[in-house]
């Protein structure tokens, strides 16, 4: 029987862990994919402030509310979207999801809604998100509640949730729209026509 040295020995069983690792999904994303970590209040404002402009007051104020209800979100998304409701309703949207330390990624999203609702706006959104695992953890369905009161301008917030990640979209938007509806946003990697 042959003696390996430690050289031989070491290489054997770097190979033996990659043939292991490839062997296991996921390896690979267990040791890419980390934990975003969390955005201050300020900073989440400074980014809203470039984002939408002069809108300043009405941002920080809903930013703070937000805040003190989910704490310091580990995302946020910044994009455009346009919807319009007649009872049933479709919302359509894109940007990226921004995060300090796990990534940037382009996102879309659709999404389907039904309630007392009617009109039509485009929005610019900012997208707070609190409890990210990982980057790759937002493409799916995020249910909630949405209200719209606003004629030709206005801020908006509600919150949606789904496996303890919370979506929290801040609206500013330009249209005319009234309303209460139930719906869901489905976060995707590539646009798409489909909403469910």
């Amino acid at each position: 029987m042959r003696a390996y040295s430690r050289r031989e020995i070491a290489v054997r069983l770097a190979l033996a862990a990659a043939a292991a690792g490839a062997a296991w999904p996921g390896a690979a994303l267990a040791t890419t994919e980390q934990q975003p970590s969390q955005f201050s209040g300020d900073e989440l404002i400074r980014a809203g402030h470039h984002f939408f402009g002069t809108i300043s007051r009405g941002l920080a104020e809903i930013v703070q509310a937000a805040t003190r209800r989910w704490g310091q979100p580990n995302g946020y998304i910044l994009g455009q979207e346009a919807s319009g409701a007649f009872i049933g309703g479709l919302r359509y949207g894109e940007g990226m999801i921004y995060t300090r330390n796990a990534g940037d990624r382009k996102v879309f999203w659709q999404g389907p809604s039904l309630g007392f609702d009617a009109g039509a706006d485009g929005d610019r959104t900012m997208m707070l998100v609190y409890g990210l695992p990982s980057v790759g953890a937002v493409f799916r369905r995020f249910g909630g509640v949405d209200g719209s009161a606003y004629f030709v301008g206005g801020f908006g917030m509600t919150a949606l949730a789904a496996n303890n990640i919370v979506v929290v979209p801040i609206r500013s938007g330009v249209g005319a729209r009234l309303g209460l509806n139930l719906g869901y946003l489905k976060f995707t990697s590539r646009p798409t026509w489909n909403p469910f």
